[in-house]
């Protein structure tokens, strides 16, 4: 890690690039443009790098790499400075952020760890695996488990991170939505399928994949999916997400909801209207328009936060949090 900070605090120069997504001329919302490089095990690092470079010379706000990009290299003291002395200098001359995922040692551990790099080449933050798949503890040394999910404030929205086995566990994928994650970036092995689309519908984020498959899922805030493409030895996606896209309930939002569509009908429109589920999507059809800061204005509340809410004033009035009850009370290991 030492090394890490010294290559970023070297190239942390101000980038021309670097404006904020969604600040340019006629952008509509809050767009980010996301690039997922799928690869199969055992492709050299020098590959890696060049489809980095392809990618980013066309213009990427975000490129997410695959868990253990390298599989599992001796020594892993060196690994942490060789990959991302290679990467660092790719975010800075393309201007963009990547989601840079390596087995490292730290503290004498071996942690499955995802470097968040910003658009000047820093390290501005790093997961490390919460649940680890069982044959990473056969390894040499084995792994060693994270102790939280935290939530990246980027330039262009709130990003999580989440890997591989950590599908299988919604404790973290709530943590990510407590936080106000916007965009969940998950670097895996596998490819999970509906297993995220769950996550996508219960906690309203975007949810875009790169996988050692190699494959791309990408999955709308409604739990929609948008893409699906893979490889056979490499696969790129790239797509346009716009973070400003709102979802909200029709409980306590039908009043608002009409006058924003009626006062604001040039700026702001209905992207979905979801029957069932009783739910819709607001967008902004104007540039400079906020359609999430519109509909605050007009007292709509978030689908996320009218749970929370919900959660949290009805607990209240039973006096104690069912969620906590619940965990309390869950079954013992069975023997």
């Amino acid at each position: 890690m030492v090394l890490f900070r010294c290559i970023a605090a070297c190239l942390a120069v101000c980038v021309g690039c670097s404006a904020f997504a969604g600040e340019a001329e006629g952008a509509l919302g809050r767009p980010v443009r996301v690039v997922s490089i799928g690869l199969r095990s055992g492709i050299s690092l020098d590959t890696v790098c060049a489809l980095v470079a392809q990618e980013g010379a066309k213009g990427a706000d975000l490129i997410v790499l695959p868990e253990t990009l390298r599989g599992d290299p001796k020594p892993l003291e060196a690994e942490e400075g060789q990959v991302l002395s290679r990467m660092a200098p790719l975010a800075r001359e393309y201007g963009m952020y990547i989601v840079c995922p390596i087995y490292r040692m730290h503290e004498g551990k071996r942690l499955n760890t995802a470097f968040l790099l910003d658009r000047t080449g820093q390290g501005v933050g790093e997961y490390n695996k919460v649940f680890p798949y069982w044959s990473e503890f056969d390894l040499e040394p084995p792994a060693s488990v994270g102790e939280s999910a935290p939530v990246f404030a980027t330039d262009f929205g709130k990003l999580g991170i989440a890997i591989c086995f950590d599908a299988n566990f919604p404790e973290v994928w709530q943590s990510l939505a407590d936080q106000g994650a916007e965009l969940v970036v998950w670097p895996s092995a596998y490819s999970a399928g509906t297993q995220l689309q769950a996550h996508a519908l219960n906690y309203h984020f975007y949810i875009v994949t790169a996988t050692l498959i190699p494959d791309c899922l990408v999955y709308d805030i409604t739990g929609e999916r948008l893409l699906y493409e893979k490889g056979e030895k490499t696969n790129v996606s790239r797509i346009t997400l716009d973070l400003d896209r709102g979802i909200y309930h029709q409980n306590f939002n039908m009043e608002g909801r009409k006058k924003v569509l009626k006062e604001h009908a040039d700026e702001v429109k209905e992207d979905r209207w979801l029957e069932q589920e009783q739910w819709f999507v607001l967008k902004a059809i104007k540039p400079g328009v906020s359609a999430r800061a519109l509909a605050k204005s007009y007292g709509m509340e978030e689908l996320r936060d009218y749970k929370n809410r919900s959660r949290r004033e009805i607990d209240r009035m039973r006096g104690w949090s069912f969620r906590e009850r619940a965990a309390e009370s869950a079954p013992g290991e069975q023997r």
